[in-house]
């Protein structure tokens, strides 16, 4: 379990997943040190189910663990943790826009608009500030 408590310092980049292109295989779910990404589910109806893994950015430290298993620096071949290159590193003072266009579906978004789009604007003002 992720230690809870006041954020030590802001992070220069957080992991954003574009929901577009993340099929909920969980990968990066298996591997993130600090628990903070889970795996979100909208009910279509008859058509079936959309899921795809979210990250908390008030937990997210920017390690990128999520993104490629660090290795040796010597060693030319990175081994990435996605399948499907649907996460990216975004710099904290980017990552409220980024959020906004590709952190789920339309109707997610607005409808989780302060927990997904205003934190990750706190944090960037966090980020500015310190």
């Amino acid at each position: 379990m992720a230690k809870q408590g006041p954020r030590k310092k802001v992070p220069k980049e957080l992991a954003v997943i574009n929901a577009d292109n993340c099929t909920g295989c969980e990968s990066c779910l298996e591997v993130c040190p600090v628990d903070c990404i889970s795996l979100k589910t909208m009910h279509l109806g008859v058509k079936g189910n959309q899921s795809w893994c979210e990250i908390d950015l008030e937990r997210c430290v920017g390690c990128e663990v999520c993104v490629h298993i660090p290795q040796k620096k010597t060693n030319p071949y990175e081994l990435t943790v996605c399948p499907w290159d649907a996460i990216e590193m975004v710099p904290t003072e980017n990552v409220a826009h980024v959020v906004a266009q590709v952190g789920g579906p339309p109707a997610y978004i607005q409808e989780n608009w302060d927990r997904l789009v205003g934190t990750a604007q706190h944090l960037a003002e966090l980020r500015v500030g310190s």
